[in-house]
């Protein structure tokens, strides 16, 4: 699936909450369901910087030249986020993530309805998925 179609899936799924206490719900249950991140990766370099909560975020470029993602917080919420990004930008080519344009985060209205430390912390993890696409982008030739 591209970017996009994962994008307009979560859009329409989002859509069928009108109250915004039922999508943190919704993130609460997507961070819940996550597989638990391989304690061999819960490391201080993989720890990202400019989010209050911890987050863990490890990536590994598969012999297809896609990158995988696996990721963990201790914030409930967080970690429902950072599911949502895995889940757009898990398996896709280092140059479909750098080129990406993340819209279903406004879509939804995530942007408008998280804190200004959970919005800081959205866009740390953004930036680090792209710092690791870039890297793989490089070491790929």
């Amino acid at each position: 699936m591209t970017i996009e179609d994962i994008q307009q899936e979560i859009i329409e799924e989002f859509e069928g909450f009108d109250d915004w206490m039922d999508r943190y719900q919704m993130l609460i249950d997507l961070g819940s369901e996550q597989e638990p991140l391989p304690v061999q990766y819960k490391t201080e370099s993989n720890l990202i910087d400019g989010c209050q909560s911890r987050v863990w975020l490890q990536a590994d470029l598969t012999p297809e030249g896609k990158v995988h993602f696996q990721a963990e917080s201790d914030a409930l919420i967080v970690k429902g986020i950072v599911t949502l990004l895995i889940r757009v930008l898990d398996q896709q080519t280092p140059d479909d993530i750098l080129s990406a344009d993340l819209h279903f985060i406004e879509d939804i209205g995530l942007k408008d309805h998280l804190s200004p430390t959970r919005s800081n912390g959205l866009v740390a993890m953004l930036k680090q998925m792209k710092l690791y696409a870039m890297a793989f982008k490089a070491k790929m030739g």
